[in-house]
Formats: structure tokens, C-alpha cells, sequence
């Protein structure tokens, strides 16, 4: 296990769909490790696979003392909303009011390629929502109303992480079509 570097705003593995995981291996489950250890030395309540510069579709959360992964999310939405703030590890010190479902449940696979169903609601919701967001290539702040989007794009532009170098690419041992990610 091994904390790995939060890739930040600007990086384009941030923007870029993660492509679903068929192998469940080995090297999925150090994936899993190394993020649940990233997410929880940062602190952070969720970490996707591409903020670690990983392009899959996996995700864990440490919400209300539950830690868990998800890998292959499919989420079913409640109608009723929240709004609340909300910040990333890719967007460091930043945290804006963002609607979300209040309630989800969220199906998937564990790293053995077991199911799993994850239901919840405020926070465990809105975390499961944000960072399947992440494995669709959305950011945060992707989803504020124009004006508050313009202030968090100048808040960005004045974060003194703003336009740093991002970190080597990692990559992954899973072949996805002709490339490795």
C-alpha cells in the first residue's frame, strides 16, 4: 500500500470517463488499497481512481466511520434533493454549495468482483454521487449554478496550486482496448 499523489484541477485525466473494470485481479485490489490509504491521509471522505491519475472506474468513501470501494457504479437517484457544500481533493481548500440526490443507491462490484449495493443518503449520497462523477469525467464544480461556477473558477485561478506541474503518469496494468491507461 502506498499514498499516491491527488492529481489536481487542470490535470486531464480529471475530465476524461473512466473506462468500466473487467479484470479483478491482484493489481485491482493494490489499486483499492493505495486509494482508500490516499483518500484517508488527505483526509477525504471519497477518492476516485483517476484523481490518482488511475483511468477505471473505481471509487472509495470513508463516510460516518463506514469505509468501503465501489468499483462499476450504476446509481439510482432519489427525486428529492440537498444542497450543501461541497469540496474535492483535486480542487484543494475549495468548497461550494452543490445540489445532489439526497438519497442513492448505488450498484457495483467489490475488488473480488462480488455485487454490491451501497444505499445512502446526505453525505454517504452526495459522496457516492461526486465521485461517480469523477469516473465520468465531471467535476464538482461542473454542476454550480453560472454564477457561482464563475467565482469558484476565480478562487481556482487564485489557489496558489493553481497551474502547478502535475505528477508523473501512473500506469495501469489493465489493457483497455489497444492503449494502456
Amino acid at each position: 500500500m502506498a499514498v499516491q499523489p491527488i492529481r489536481l484541477f487542470g490535470d486531464p485525466v480529471l475530465t476524461t470517463p473512466a473506462v468500466e473494470v473487467t479484470t479483478f485481479d491482484k493489481e485491482l485490489r493494490k489499486l483499492v488499497k493505495d486509494l482508500t490509504e490516499t483518500m484517508q491521509d488527505a483526509p477525504g471522505a471519497g477518492l476516485a481512481a483517476p484523481q490518482i491519475g488511475v483511468g477505471l472506474r473505481v471509487f472509495t468513501y470513508d463516510v460516518d466511520d463506514v469505509v468501503g470501494h465501489l468499483i462499476n457504479p450504476v446509481l439510482d437517484l432519489s427525486d428529492e434533493e440537498q444542497d450543501g457544500e461541497e469540496g474535492c481533493l483535486s480542487l484543494p481548500g475549495l468548497a461550494f454549495d452543490t445540489k445532489r440526490a439526497m438519497r442513492v443507491v448505488a450498484k457495483g462490484m467489490n475488488m473480488h468482483g462480488e455485487p454490491v449495493v451501497v444505499e445512502g443518503s446526505e453525505l454517504l449520497a452526495r459522496c457516492v454521487q461526486h465521485e461517480t462523477d469523477h469516473l465520468d469525467g465531471i467535476l464538482f464544480i461542473d454542476r454550480l449554478d453560472t454564477e457561482t461556477r464563475k467565482l469558484a473558477m476565480k478562487a481556482i485561478r487564485e489557489a496558489e496550486w493553481f497551474g502547478q506541474p502535475a505528477p508523473e503518469v501512473r500506469i495501469s496494468p489493465h489493457r483497455v482496448s489497444s492503449q494502456w491507461l
